[in-house]
């Protein structure tokens, strides 16, 4: 046996080989903003998704409860007892009967006597206390149907809106995780133009090095310059590590955010860039979100149901109808002779009368929910306001920081080149560049702060307007 095993070995080898090279190795996930939305709203994406989902499921539920009310209950019972019963405790107890005694004891005559005492000892000689033990069989099918309630129909209308509440919200958390999602992914944007900001400046600082090293070849530079060349390149580079793990967290957090493993690796095809918002004054903003804001209409149809729910407890001072009825067979064994048919149906009125106290408790409450729900409300139009006007507020600030960022980093590239050639010339020292430098690493950060919150200040007036989708930056082709 071990002879073979060598040759097979050799022959297995080569072929594991290439089965190993046959697999592809997977490369990173390339990811745009809307392929990551996409994923995030998948009913495997977000937890927050998932969530919602369930609570929709438990409004129907709730509801479908709700509305069983206007279906008959039908019970069916199938039993067979054995009794023993107490004719004293009946009122039966011939024995200690007062009129037999009676009559015992006061006979109208000695004739009558000798007839009825013999006859009236028997009775209660004879006839027992107790009866039993006998059997009794019962097989039968009950139905009990509401015919009219007014309060169970405030409830199911309030559940019915309860639904259409639970709704909005499965859309709100649409909107909310779309907003999380989206800036989770500008981070990252933003991330990724740091790293290549760090590493222009890297690249800048290496140029700027080689340029002092060869002045001083040529004679016109000193050692200092180099120095402080190296000095300014290891800033650098220690700026570009500090953007790469960032761009890590980054990377983590969007996944977080999209609901996917931790361990996929990213590759965003989307740069931050600039996408122009139309003119939107606070009056047509604030007119689109009362209009389309999913978490105010559910907030709306929740005072809705509250007030339905506090209808419903009003209502149950009113009478209401049942139907009733019954059929079954009875008998004092189970053979089918001995089983008889019985049966009983009708309707009733009842009245409530008096409970406690429970039900005014109960209104009490079901008004404070309401009341409760109408603040909710009203505080949650204010809020819309608040957050329209920020929004818009953030968003013009920004527009004009990216125009300033523009402008800056057209004057701080025209400065650097203007001092890398006098210093070349011998007319400007290695300091003047290091300074340029500086702040041409300052312009470049400026300007991807800049348009990282203007995109931010867009994604907060979409989710303040209820249209987060509207302002998503897309990369233009």
């Amino acid at each position: 046996m071990h002879r073979y095993l060598l040759p097979m070995m050799l022959i297995a080898v080569p072929f594991a080989g290439l089965a190993a090279d046959a697999t592809p190795e997977r490369g990173p996930l390339r990811l745009t903003l809307k392929r990551a939305i996409e994923i995030a709203l998948s009913p495997e994406g977000n937890t927050y998704i998932q969530l919602s989902d369930e609570n929709v499921k438990m409004a129907k539920y709730k509801s479908e409860e709700a509305g069983s009310v206007f279906l008959p209950d039908i019970e069916a019972q199938a039993g067979r007892s054995s009794y023993m019963k107490s004719l004293s405790a009946l009122g039966l107890d011939l024995a200690s009967d007062q009129a037999l005694q009676g009559a015992i004891n006061s006979c109208p005559s000695a004739f009558v006597c000798s007839i009825e005492k013999p006859v009236l000892n028997s009775i209660i000689q004879y006839i027992p206390r107790v009866v039993g033990p006998f059997e009794s069989v019962d097989v039968r099918a009950t139905a009990t149907q509401s015919v009219f309630n007014f309060a169970n129909i405030r409830r199911y209308q309030a559940s019915r809106t309860s639904v259409k509440a639970a709704k909005d919200d499965r859309l709100n958390t649409d909107q909310q995780v779309m907003s999380g999602v989206a800036k989770a992914y500008l981070a990252a944007q933003r991330s990724n133009a740091d790293v290549e900001a760090g590493q222009a400046n890297v690249d800048l600082a290496e140029a700027v090095q080689k340029q002092a090293e060869s002045q001083k070849e040529a004679g016109t530079g000193t050692g200092l310059d180099i120095t402080r060349s190296k000095v300014q390149l290891s800033d650098a580079r220690q700026h570009l590590l500090v953007a790469k793990n960032q761009r890590a967290k980054s990377y983590l957090q969007l996944l977080r955010a999209m609901g996917m493993d931790q361990a996929t690796e990213l590759e965003l095809t989307d740069k931050l860039s600039f996408q122009p918002t139309g003119a939107i004054t606070v009056e047509q903003a604030r007119a689109e979100a009362l209009k389309t804001r999913v978490d105010y209409k559910a907030e709306l149809a929740r005072e809705k149901a509250a007030g339905q729910n506090a209808s419903a407890v009003k209502f149950e001072r009113l009478p209401y109808m049942v139907a009733f009825a019954d059929y079954g067979t009875t008998g004092a064994d189970s053979s089918i002779v001995s089983l008889l048919p019985t049966r009983d149906y009708g309707f009733a009125l009842r009245v409530p009368i008096f409970d406690g106290g429970r039900r005014d408790i109960r209104r009490a409450e079901a008004a404070s929910q309401f009341r409760q729900e109408r603040t909710r409300a009203n505080d949650l139009r204010e809020q819309i306001e608040l957050d329209i006007r920020t929004a818009l507020d953030s968003l013009h600030s920004a527009e004009d920081q990216l125009k300033v960022a523009d402008e800056g980093m057209t004057l701080a590239e025209s400065e650097l080149t203007q001092t890398r050639r006098r210093f070349a010339a011998g007319f400007a020292s290695s300091l003047e560049v290091a300074d340029s430098q500086t702040k041409m690493e300052r312009a470049r950060d400026n300007r991807i702060s800049a348009l990282f919150n203007y995109n931010v200040a867009r994604l907060d007036l979409g989710q303040a307007m209820g249209n987060v989708q509207r302002m998503i930056p897309v990369e233009k082709e």
